[in-house]
């Protein structure tokens, strides 16, 4: 070995050395996993905390801590978030956090379900009655039902977790609220905290039962490390709200159709594509019910038959109904369905879009064409050599080779009833 190379090889070594010995002091120490939910709980934030956890437990974080400030969302995607952190390895702590922020509706059902419940001063939590998606109350038959089920998961989350069941049937049932030292009280949530610091000191040895075990927390000289939502899971979050779901997708349908019947516009078909694809993936994680799909496309096929087969309205009218019976039942979920807002001036001004193309289609197709040959069909003419059955005729100033079926004598007049390869058919016309 070269003097070069030693030299170049022990400089290896002791660059790794000093690289080694200088990692910052937090390198070894514990971590905790902190995710903030400040928004409306839907697929894209399910598919987040279900990703944060996962990724605590592959980091052996001492517990992933979640700040929550969220007005409520879909129950799907409650449901969804509670059984990650019902099943999670790693401790779950949910803190309504910061000053002013609430846990109402699906957030109850969240904080119920973290293995320790916190909240700031100044924040509220409550108001867990189940509505449909736009906010409104549910028809009768479907409250019963939807309420029935919200109260017996909130009575089996407070079980597991020792919780005041009482107060979160009421909570669902009469949606009652409480502050921060109230639901302290009344044994809602585990304690109160000013502030996240605060928060991991109070938790410093915190003991709670899990899977039959006692786990103790252990937070002293933990690091917190903030997993932020990857582009993905962000714009899931925007467009999986079911009313802009279903937005995309008849913003889509339209496009499309106007492209395949426009061929050459680009721009329609280009935002209907996207658009297509962005409310297709958003499908993917909501309750769809893809009968409804088939019914609105169904409608689509409808519409662009309209312009093949003169059906008087008939076929935009069949239309019509496809797009508002898919549309209701587009969504399984009641509580998650497209709000009546949304969905009933959006299905009308699209089935108008659809009809007026059709119709413009139509109208097309019933226009004679002004160039060509075929501008002579229906034209008569007068016979310029006799037709037997071929011959030569005068039509629109011009002299054409022509046929008959039948033979015409020169001098009698003629119509036009076919063009081919440039050689007129005509049929004797009595009535010139």
């Amino acid at each position: 070995m070269t003097i070069k190379k030693i030299i170049a090889s022990s400089a290896l070594i002791l660059t790794a050395a000093l690289i080694f010995a200088c990692r910052p002091a937090w390198a070894d120490r514990p971590r905790i996993n902190v995710i903030r939910i400040q928004d409306s709980i839907n697929p894209g934030v399910a598919g987040f905390v279900d990703y944060a956890i996962r990724r605590s437990q592959t980091d052996k974080a001492r517990f992933l801590l979640i700040l929550l400030d969220t007005p409520g969302g879909l129950m799907s995607s409650m449901r969804s978030i509670c059984e990650s952190i019902l099943n999670s390895t790693v401790p779950v702590v949910v803190y309504v956090y910061p000053p002013g922020a609430r846990a109402a509706s699906a957030g109850v059902f969240i904080t119920e379900a973290a293995d320790i419940a916190a909240m700031a001063p100044g924040t509220n939590i409550g108001a867990a009655h189940p509505v449909s998606g736009s906010g409104a109350d549910l028809s009768s038959t479907m409250n019963r039902k939807v309420l029935n089920d919200a109260l017996a998961f909130a009575r089996s989350i407070a079980s597991l977790r020792g919780r005041n069941r009482q107060w979160f049937e009421d909570a669902v049932k009469n949606s009652v609220s409480a502050s921060a030292d109230e639901a302290f009280k009344l044994n809602v949530i585990d304690l109160v905290a000013n502030n996240v610091d605060s928060l991991v000191r109070s938790l410093d040895g915190w003991r709670f039962q899990r899977g039959g075990k006692t786990i103790v927390l252990k937070t002293a000289g933990a690091k917190l490390h903030t997993i932020s939502p990857s582009f993905g899971y962000g714009l899931l979050e925007v467009v999986a709200n079911p009313n802009i779901t279903y937005l995309l997708l008849m913003i889509g349908l339209a496009g499309l159709y106007f492209e395949l019947s426009r061929p050459g516009a680009v721009i329609p078909g280009a935002v209907g594509g996207i658009s297509l694809i962005l409310a297709l993936y958003a499908m993917q994680s909501l309750p769809v019910d893809y009968a409804g799909i088939l019914i609105i496309l169904l409608g689509v096929i409808f519409f662009i038959l309209e312009i093949k087969i003169i059906s008087h309205g008939a076929l935009s009218l069949a239309g019509l109904a496809c797009f508002v019976t898919g549309s209701v039942i587009l969504f399984r979920s009641p509580a998650d369905r497209v709000s009546l807002s949304v969905l009933v001036p959006t299905t009308a001004a699209v089935s108008l879009f659809f009809a007026s193309v059709a119709r413009l289609g139509l109208k097309t197709r019933m226009i004679r064409p002004q160039t060509g040959p075929e501008t002579l069909l229906g034209m008569r003419g007068t016979v310029v050599v006799t037709l037997e059955p071929e011959g030569k005729v005068l039509v629109n100033g011009e002299l054409w080779n022509a046929t008959s079926q039948e033979v015409i004598q020169k001098g009698e007049k003629v119509e036009v009833v076919e063009v081919h390869n440039l050689k007129l058919k005509v049929k004797r016309n009595d009535g010139s």
